[in-house]
């Protein structure tokens, strides 16, 4: 563990939870030094404000908290670059987790510029994801940051354990009513639950875990028509109402949770080696996924298309595992969103219990040619042409085939 008087500032990320106000005291008291504390809003559903009042409570200066919304930021420059290459991990996750956490390391690592602090902290365990996740952001914007990751220094390893010190601490212990007993992560994008009953693959989540959205079974009864409209490969407007991209995400949550889309429940490789279960709502981005490809399928062509589905596991990896500010993302990015500049239309869906299908679609740039596709008489397509196109792709087969006889 790395000695007390090495450390002066940190910048802590801070929920107001139990786990991270027990951090604060934490910090202090193992190293002390003077603790910021920076709390996030990315769209969890939960105020954020109190969290000041509950910093101020623990000792901390009101010039050291930091409270900030960057819910516009987060879809604009986080999520929308994401979808724009339809990103999906291990064929199904959307990412929900993932694609917060170098917003959040990059915010971390700007304030203890500003500050003047010499360290950031986070409240991830040695177990996950997400302690890889900020510590590979912390590091590739200031590689002489230094990282405190309790979860991996201190002996507060069970829940016992952490209410003992946070009453000795004098830090305050409140009990929400009809606090979930899942671990949860949420943002716009999504909402997570892992532990308790989840940790055994084969147990069916409870119904009343899900937050965002109802059951399919529930549903309504009638197709709701919307209508999704793209620029640049993003979406910008929903049933013709031009939105801002977290006003435009908000929206998107809603039309899905009402018709009960998108829940997933997965068994996922972590990258720090093990399995794990977890529970997604995803219920606006199950819909984007699905209409972003819609309006793709007419704008890109066909070698543009496949190109980009060939390389998407491996940037959903690069996300999943923490390497967004790497140059091999980046340079992936500036692939994918030089094919985007034509990705441009409306795509027409129907939500019905669950399902996401795709009415129509149309775009300015479409490379749909009703001329050469259809099934009637036509004057551009000389269909005998298509005897030598496949005669030379067959040579090969021909060739080794003379060898067998």
């Amino acid at each position: 563990m790395p000695h007390k008087h090495k450390v002066k500032k940190v910048v802590l990320a801070y929920s107001g939870g139990l786990d991270t106000s027990v951090i604060l005291k934490w910090l202090g008291d193992t190293y002390d030094c003077e603790v910021v504390t920076f709390t996030a809003d990315i769209g969890q559903g939960e105020e954020v404000e109190p969290a000041r009042t509950k910093a101020l409570k623990l000792g901390i200066k009101p010039e050291n908290i930091f409270i900030e919304d960057l819910r516009e930021e987060f879809i604009r420059d986080f999520v929308f670059p994401m979808f724009r290459a339809n990103t999906i991990y291990e064929g199904e996750y959307l990412l929900g987790t993932s694609i917060a956490r170098p917003l959040i390391a990059k915010r971390l690592v700007e304030i203890a510029k500003n500050v003047h602090a010499d360290a950031i902290s986070h409240g991830a365990t040695g177990k996950g994801n997400d302690q890889v996740r900020f510590e590979l952001g912390a590091y590739a914007l200031n590689p002489d940051i230094k990282v405190i990751a309790p979860w991996r220094e201190w002996n507060l390893n069970s829940r016992e354990k952490l209410l003992t010190y946070a009453e000795s601490a004098g830090i305050p212990i409140e009990k929400k009513a009809n606090k979930s007993p899942y671990s949860m992560d949420a943002n716009l994008l999504h909402i997570s639950y892992e532990g308790q009953i989840l940790e055994d693959p084969n147990v069916a989540p409870e119904e009343d875990m899900w937050r965002w959205s109802v059951s399919p079974l529930n549903a309504p009864d009638e197709q709701e028509i919307i209508t999704i409209e793209f620029k640049n490969g993003d979406g910008i407007a929903i049933n013709g109402e031009k939105l801002s991209p977290a006003n435009f995400w908000r929206c998107l949550n809603e039309l899905g949770g009402k018709h009960g889309i998108g829940r997933l429940d997965l068994v996922e490789n972590r990258y720090v080696g093990m399995k794990s279960r977890g529970c997604y709502e995803t219920p606006g981005g199950t819909i984007y996924l699905k209409a972003h490809r819609a309006i793709e399928s007419l704008c890109l062509d066909r070698e543009e298309a496949h190109l980009k589905d060939s390389i998407m596991p491996k940037y959903a990896e690069l996300i999943y595992n923490g390497y967004w500010f790497s140059r091999e993302r980046e340079a992936l990015q500036a692939l994918i969103d030089k094919t985007q500049a034509r990705v441009e239309g409306i795509v027409r869906l129907g939500l019905y219990k669950g399902n996401v299908m795709v009415l129509g679609r149309t775009s300015k740039h479409s490379l749909f040619n009703a001329a050469y596709s259809t099934f009637e008489e036509d004057s551009v397509y000389n269909q005998s042409d298509a005897a030598g196109f496949i005669k030379l792709n067959a040579l090969r087969f021909i060739i080794a085939g003379k060898t067998k006889q």
